[in-house]
């Protein structure tokens, strides 16, 4: 599979630099052995039992509001996170200061942080569809979050990338980082973890299935999909949802062609998506045997 450029390159490059340094590691995320293995355990298990004890922890509330409260002010905003989670958030961080290849610590830091981006990400979505009523102003940036704390996408991105890059087997950190650069739409972290997971599932068609619907919904990409879909069809040839998967891109592709009154165009589309027909007498074959009718149609004239 020819790769794609973007940060899906420098992800690739990155864990196979990764590989090469790790002197015997373990794989499945265990702590790579060396200076300042102990103390990063240390700082990471204690990160894990505060985030544990953040699970159970009540959500934070708001900080009593001034009195008198000002005219048209909104009252204070709860803290977005629970001590605990900063608590754990601190041992984290001190982990990866202490053993910056030991991939635990930033999976865990980004698996802890990530719900509270996911979040802000919806809060400033429907922002971003909602219109001040007429006379009123912009409601005013919220405020900085009080614990200092960065849980930016990107923050999460690059967690991510190192827990990937610190176990180059595990595919749990690359389905993690597909999940929320999905969410939060990070398109290009997503596309580089779904080509890191093709690289990582061997002899299988789904991560290609999973690249391909990637590929067709997210990014808009339909000669892409196509690309992923074929590499799924070398596993499992006979497989009719992923042939009608690229059957119907080609019958799309040419419908759009010939809307446009691109004839050739849409010849050639249509006789692609022949290839991936199985069923001539499903709805998927029948349109587009009146897709070539209305062609021949045409040329008759």
């Amino acid at each position: 599979m020819p790769a794609r450029r973007g940060r899906g390159a420098v992800l690739a490059a990155a864990v196979l630099a990764g590989a090469c340094q790790k002197q015997g590691a373990p794989a499945g995320g265990a702590a790579p052995l060396g200076p300042g293995s102990e103390q990063a355990s240390a700082f990471y298990d204690e990160g894990v039992a505060w985030a544990k004890k953040a699970e159970l922890a009540p959500l934070p509330t708001p900080p009593p509001p001034p009195s008198p409260m000002p005219k048209g002010a909104e009252p204070p905003a709860a803290p977005e996170f629970k001590p605990e989670e900063i608590q754990a958030v601190s041992f984290f961080e001190k982990a990866i200061a202490a053993r910056p290849d030991d991939p635990r610590a930033h999976l865990a830091l980004a698996e802890l942080l990530a719900p509270h981006a996911v979040h802000r990400h919806e809060i400033e979505d429907q922002a971003a569809w909602r219109k001040p009523a007429r006379g009123k102003k912009t409601p005013p940036p919220p405020t900085p979050e009080p614990s200092g704390i960065d849980y930016g996408a990107d923050r999460i991105v690059r967690s991510y990338e190192a827990a990937i890059q610190g176990d180059p087997s595990a595919k749990a950190p690359v389905e993690a980082l597909i999940a929320f650069a999905v969410r939060v739409k990070q398109i290009e972290a997503a596309e580089g973890a779904l080509q890191e997971l093709v690289k990582r599932v061997k002899e299988s068609p789904e991560p290609f299935l999973r690249y391909g619907d990637f590929m067709l919904t997210v990014k808009r990409d339909p000669d892409g999909a196509i690309e992923q879909y074929r590499q799924a069809l070398i596993w499992r040839p006979e497989d009719e949802a992923t042939r009608a998967k690229v059957a119907a891109i080609y019958i799309d592709m040419g419908a759009d062609a010939y809307a446009k009154k691109q004839y050739a165009i849409a010849q050639s589309q249509f006789a692609q998506a022949v290839k991936y027909v199985t069923d001539k007498g499903s709805p998927q074959g029948l349109r587009l045997q009146d897709y070539q009718r209305r062609l021949r149609e045409i040329r008759g004239r």
